[in-house]
């Protein structure tokens, strides 16, 4: 891929990661069994729903090239608004990445409904989606994202003392910087050229294998590169907080056990559910007696009472890091 001046001069990486896109990348990633071992706790729960998140594998290959309109640029703030994003494609763009995504996959009658933007597999595959967030992802959202905080300031740190040259020779061994080429070993071989948008960096430990290139006319570069996973706990065989208040809620509650000032808002982002799912998730605790909340200014700020830390201190489940 060719880079212009405006494109290096805009390099630039993602605030967070993107919840559906994320996602996305995982229900295939963790079929690989190379990456299930780096990610045993991740992987337990993807086979654990499996049988709710069936219409992801049957649609999705197993491995390799993925439509670029699952994984979009666009509904990073939660789940919601990143199915709505995937709504909103086009059927001519889904129809042509579809085909290409299934030119070496038998045909069956739920991939033929899906390349010609059948609404209700659209729908099938979207609710899917959502099942896998929570029940994969949601437990360790924010152990995820606070390493991709942590790396993002680390390759801060390396832009910072090497400059361009060093910030993209030091992304992946798959990704070499030989200016003004930036050459890539994706699932795909083309030669491309920056959109003069800049280059979005999203370092993914979902990602599977390879870097992941999505360009488009308009917007910028997303370059989606792997990077280690974050550590895990040991698996256990069962998640005793999500049985008892349900894998997105155990999450809010977890995240409202951190660190830190957290507000609807906050803890919206940071679980990767909308702003009314999080304020519907923290009033069924506060009515549980787990958490108070008090308007400060525009927000609202949510604490854990006594008993919510009492819950959380006999929490044994594998998101306690």
């Amino acid at each position: 891929m060719r880079l212009g001046a405006a494109d290096l001069t805009r390099i630039r990486f993602g605030s967070r990661p993107h919840p559906v896109g994320t996602a996305i990348l995982a229900s295939q990633a963790l079929r690989d069994p190379v990456v299930a071992a780096r990610m045993p706790v991740l992987a337990a729960r993807a086979q654990a729903a499996s049988a709710s998140t069936a219409a992801l594998r049957h649609l999705l290959p197993a491995r390799g090239l993925l439509p670029d309109f699952l994984t979009p640029l666009h509904g990073i703030e939660s789940v919601a608004a990143g199915i709505e994003s995937i709504m909103a494609t086009p059927r001519r763009r889904i129809t042509a990445e579809l085909t290409e995504t299934y030119a070496k996959l038998p045909p069956s009658l739920w991939r033929r409904r899906f390349v010609a933007a059948d609404p209700q597999i659209l729908e099938l595959l979207t609710r899917a989606v959502d099942r896998y967030f929570d029940a994969v992802l949601a437990p360790s959202w924010s152990q995820l994202t606070a390493a991709h905080r942590g790396h993002v300031e680390h390759r801060s740190r390396t832009y910072a003392r090497s400059g361009v040259d060093g910030l993209l020779n030091e992304l992946h061994p798959s990704i070499r910087w030989r200016p003004p080429i930036l050459e890539i070993d994706s699932w795909w071989s083309a030669e491309l050229t920056g959109t003069g948008e800049g280059v979005l960096l999203i370092p993914g430990p979902l990602a599977g294998l390879r870097p992941r290139v999505l360009v488009r006319p308009g917007q910028p570069v997303l370059l989606v590169y792997p990077v280690d996973p974050p550590p895990e706990s040991p698996p256990t065989r069962h998640d005793p907080l999500a049985q008892l208040l349900g894998a997105t809620r155990a999450a809010v509650l977890r995240q409202l056990g951190e660190p830190g000032r957290h507000t609807t808002t906050t803890v919206s982002r940071l679980a990767g559910i909308s702003v009314s799912s999080a304020s519907e998730h923290t009033a069924a605790l506060r009515g549980a007696g787990l958490v108070d909340s008090e308007r400060v200014g525009g927000a609202k700020v949510h604490r854990l009472t006594p008993l919510g830390i009492h819950l959380l201190a006999g929490d044994a489940s594998p998101t306690r890091g």
